[in-house]
């Protein structure tokens, strides 16, 4: 049992400048001590904006750094299951970003190194700690819609900007594991895991209709839940205009909220019509990571674990891959 976490970051880019890296500052038990990332300039640079003690080019030093006593991953997913068994080699626990990796298969050798070296591991599905979703799962385990039929997901966007010459790895699949749904949908799938229980099975048809990258922009798909409900999908990243909204049915009403925009959550059944407005934390992860840093205490427990990052991944690879895992 730890007094304090000490977290050392490896790969202080974007993410980590409001999402999270200011999160592990201001958690409850929690301190950021180190940082790495491969340009030493920028992580130095990122280490003195945010007062971090030190700095590293070089991740291996920095999960051997005798200060440091948990590891988060913030690279890009190519690299997530190669610095995990890192991290569990030298018995430290790991906060990974997501999407947990690029495959199922990577998601479970991470899972079956940090078992082997007894260390937690956790995925930073954030989403399962914020006020926002946790009120449309108070809804929903209170019966306000009753038991629960059906879930629809629709998530369009525009086209992004694309430099042919720098392409963003999110788009380059060698790297995020596939486009844009890789990223985004992952959120929404883990979400509803987290929200209905875990999703059975999934399939899926894509495709590529900007023709402004080779992975997909373009993906409809069918699921169905261990518990029973039925569920259906819609991404595009090629679309007119923008359309960010889950719907959850029931046999009393129907929840319907965004997953990246906050609009405020409605709610519809025979008995009332509410709405709740509930605003983004301003650091998004600060939620999830006092649950991780609890559990990494003894003192609580987190609700999104390596396990659960992994089926977000495996049913990911069934709707894009028509993967059988």
């Amino acid at each position: 049992m730890r007094n304090t976490i000490r977290w050392g970051i490896i790969g202080c880019g974007d993410v980590t400048e409001v999402k999270s890296g200011p999160a592990l500052q201001k958690t409850e038990g929690s301190e950021l001590v180190a940082v790495m990332r491969r340009s030493a300039d920028k992580a130095r640079d990122y280490a003195e904006r945010h007062q971090v003690p030190r700095w590293y080019s070089d991740a291996d030093e920095l999960i051997a750094d005798p200060q440091v006593n948990a590891i988060y991953i913030a690279t890009p997913p190519d690299s997530h299951a190669d610095y995990t068994l890192r991290a569990a080699r030298a018995k430290k626990p790991v906060y990974v970003e997501k999407p947990m990796a690029r495959t199922y298969g990577e998601c479970q050798a991470m899972v079956a190194a940090c078992q082997e070296a007894d260390v937690p591991l956790f995925v930073a599905y954030y989403r399962r700690a914020m006020p926002y979703f946790l009120k449309v799962k108070e809804l929903l385990d209170g019966g306000a819609i009753g038991s629960v039929h059906s879930v629809h997901i629709a998530l369009h966007q525009r086209p992004m900007a694309i430099d042919p010459q720098a392409p963003p790895w999110r788009i380059v699949s060698e790297i995020s594991g596939g486009g844009l749904f890789f990223d985004l949908a992952s959120h929404q799938l883990d979400l509803l895991d987290f929200l209905l229980g875990p999703i059975a099975t999934a399939q899926g048809t894509t495709a590529n209709r900007s023709g402004l990258y080779a992975a997909e922009d373009t993906v409809s798909a069918s699921f169905s839940f261990a518990a029973g409900p039925t569920g259906s999908g819609s991404w595009s990243f090629s679309a007119s205009e923008g359309r960010d909204q889950i719907e959850i049915f029931g046999d009393k009403g129907r929840i319907t909220f965004s997953t990246f925009q906050f609009t405020a959550i409605e709610l519809h059944n025979d008995q009332r019509q509410q709405s709740f407005a509930i605003a983004s934390p301003d650091h998004v992860q600060q939620p999830l990571i006092q649950t991780v840093v609890d559990a990494l205490l003894g003192t609580g427990t987190c609700p999104s674990s390596g396990e659960s990052g992994a089926r977000a991944s495996r049913i990911m690879e069934q709707i894009i891959y028509g993967a059988n895992t």
